[in-house]
Parts: C-alpha cells; sequence; structure tokens
C-alpha cells in the first residue's frame, strides 16, 4: 500500500506531510488515507461524510483513534460513546465497535498495531 499524496520523502530518515483538508471527506461513506507504515503499525487518515448505514468492525488488531474535526456515535463493547474534536478511543484486538452515525466531514487519525505485535497498544 502506498503513501497518500500529501506524504513527501524529504529524506531517507524522515518524512513530512499535510493532513487532508476535512472539506475533502465524501458526501457519504468514509476515505481513507495512508499517511504512513513502520513496522508492526500503520497511521491513515479518515474523512467521513454521512453514513448510509452503521458499520462494524471485530479486528484482529489494536486500533487507537481520534477525531480531529466533526463528530462521530459509536457502539463499542455494548456501550454507546460519543466522539467530538480531541476525543480518542483504545480499541482493542477482538472489541467489537460499530460507527453508527458520522458528522459529515469529520477527521480521523487512526492507528493500527498489527496482530501479534510486541508493542501492543493494549498494553498502553
Amino acid at each position: 500500500m502506498g503513501l497518500a499524496g500529501s506524504v513527501t520523502p524529504v529524506s531517507r530518515r524522515f518524512r513530512q506531510g499535510r493532513l487532508e483538508d476535512s472539506a475533502g471527506a465524501p458526501a457519504e461513506g468514509e476515505r481513507f488515507a495512508l499517511l504512513a507504515e513502520l513496522p508492526g503499525v500503520t497511521i491513515e487518515q479518515i474523512l467521513s461524510g454521512r453514513l448510509p448505514e452503521a458499520v462494524s468492525f471485530d479486528q484482529d488488531h489494536d486500533e487507537w483513534v481520534v477525531v480531529i474535526e466533526g463528530g462521530a456515535r459509536l457502539v463499542v463493547d455494548g456501550a454507546g460513546v460519543e466522539l467530538g474534536p480531541g476525543d480518542w478511543l483504545l480499541l482493542p484486538a477482538g472489541c467489537p465497535h460499530t460507527v453508527v452515525e458520522t458528522q459529515p466531514g469529520t477527521s480521523w487519525l487512526a492507528v493500527h498495531a498489527a496482530p501479534g505485535n510486541s508493542g501492543s497498544l493494549a498494553s498502553l
């Protein structure tokens, strides 16, 4: 998987990028932009529009998400959760969660830790 167009290799030691503007979110559904891949870790930006229906996940890896702009309603392990700018969640592998609703123009950052990664996010 390649890096999003907003990431520029500056040197062999580091990269610099810019998050996509939330105005570029799709009217409906979600768009994912890969920002970085490291051994055992993937970082992406998610731009959300209105969801036509709830989207459920039960992933085999840990995920940490933060809302940068906008908001969302989720059900996480059976509990209702509302997120706004600055709110984050740590979702350990196997934690069922459903994105019920997103505000159009919601921007998220997501960090995914590969299954079996010894630096599991769940240990934080």
